[in-house]
């Protein structure tokens, strides 16, 4: 230490200094101005409530004198009308049973007669044998933690309020598609003399247009055509090729019905229509069905371009595919060739035609297989036999089996012929 009138001593530097009575009251100061001036309320009342002291910060905020609070108001003074209904019922109970409670959300009255949204902690200081003294409470200024809620909580109902204008929108598209889809299509196929038909359309997404189409018409008083296809892409580019697609094949099988000339004048006007750097085609397979109602028989000739074959189940219980190897796509070149193929449908014998959205389902539990076409042979056989509503209807149950495998729209096709029924013998 230093001696009066003398020059500090070296030896002494580095030893540990006491504080002197200055030192320490300049800390007493210290603590004093950190309770007062604090950046949150505090206040101590007695058992009763009554407020034994309270800091200048939350005395500002109310906007009273020290006078007017301390030993003359109780803490439940300080509150609003819900606020003292919430002290009595949750607040102070939970105080005396716990010893403290923490982060309650209150609201205070201010002496204008605002309102100050605050956030109150409270603890319950007892004395040396246990008895309880007084309670210390803290109270945090909650305006800007209240006026984030309210942003968060319009932020909130705005999301909400978006995401239901989102579906609503999309219910709506939806709803448009579905009107548009059913527009490519027939609205029911015609009765065909000695002939069972039966369709189905399955939709992979209710939010795309697809482009598989199919038809039935009779071309003249004994024969009648038919259909089906899958127009390249989605959307509404591709359902402008369908519509385009269905009525070429229509008006173009009152002009000549033979299925390689139908599709060849599609292939025109599919070459015509779109050239340059935006072709467009599609797989088709067209046909003739002409009844021969002397033996219940009925004679098909049919013509495929790039389109997967149809399939024969007979009444006898088997099915087997009808080949026609190598036909080109409808709209890629401009003299394709068409692959074609005859048969006869007896009594219980069913022609099923479909497209591509079956055979390249994804199959398994990591979805890596396709279902394919032996695995569609094998289940055609099973149903062999059956009227053609009946093959629909199974093949329906397994596109909807497939789930989220099926990537593809899928369009059904089946011509029928009915079983014969029993003879009866006469005695």
């Amino acid at each position: 230490m230093c001696r009066t009138g003398q020059e500090p001593d070296p030896h002494d530097a580095g030893k540990e200094q006491t504080p002197d009575a200055a030192f320490t009251a300049l800390l007493e100061d210290s603590a004093e101005e950190l309770y007062e001036n604090a950046p949150c309320g505090y206040l101590s009342t007695l058992m009763d409530g009554s407020i034994a002291k309270i800091n200048t910060t939350l005395l500002g905020w109310l906007g009273l004198e020290r006078e007017a609070v301390v030993g003359r108001m109780r803490f439940t003074d300080l509150l609003t009308v819900g606020g003292k209904l919430y002290h009595e019922t949750h607040f102070a109970p939970l105080l005396r049973m716990q010893g403290e409670i923490n982060g309650i959300a209150l609201e205070i009255k201010q002496a204008g007669g605002a309102r100050l949204p605050v956030l109150i902690s409270s603890v319950v200081k007892n004395g040396s044998t246990g008895e309880p003294l007084l309670i210390r409470t803290t109270v945090f200024d909650a305006r800007d933690r209240r006026a984030y809620e309210r942003e968060l909580l319009r932020s909130r109902q705005a999301a909400e309020e978006a995401r239901k204008e989102a579906e609503a929108d999309r219910a709506r598209l939806q709803d448009a598609l579905a009107v548009l889809q059913q527009s490519l299509l027939p609205a029911a196929l015609p009765p065909v003399p000695g002939v069972q038909t039966a369709a189905h359309y399955h939709t992979a997404s209710p939010d795309r247009l697809g482009g598989d189409f199919y038809d039935v018409f009779p071309v003249d008083g004994k024969r009648f055509a038919f259909f089906l296809g899958d127009v390249c892409g989605k959307g509404p580019q591709a359902a402008v090729v369908t519509s385009l697609t269905r009525y070429t094949l229509r008006a173009a099988a009152l002009h000549d019905p033979d299925p390689v000339a139908a599709l060849s004048t599609l292939n025109n006007v599919l070459q015509e229509r779109y050239t340059g750097g935006d072709p467009r085609y599609c797989t088709a397979i067209y046909g003739i069905l002409e009844p021969d109602h002397a033996t219940g028989q009925v004679a098909i000739r049919l013509a495929s371009g790039g389109h997967p074959p149809a399939l024969v189940l007979r009444a006898d219980g088997t099915a087997d595919f009808l080949p026609t190897p190598g036909g080109l796509l409808v709209g890629v070149l401009p003299d394709p060739h068409f692959a074609t193929a005859t048969t006869t449908l007896a009594p219980g014998d069913t022609l099923l035609l479909y497209t591509d959205g079956l055979t390249e389902a994804r199959t398994g539990e990591d979805r890596a297989g396709l279902y394919g076409d032996e695995a569609l042979r094998s289940f055609a056989a099973g149903h062999a036999g059956k009227p053609p509503h009946a093959v629909i209807q199974a093949l329906t149950g397994l596109l909807d089996d497939f789930g989220d495998g099926l990537d593809d729209d899928t369009a059904l096709l089946a011509l029928g012929i009915p079983a014969a029924g029993p003879t009866t013998k006469n005695p």
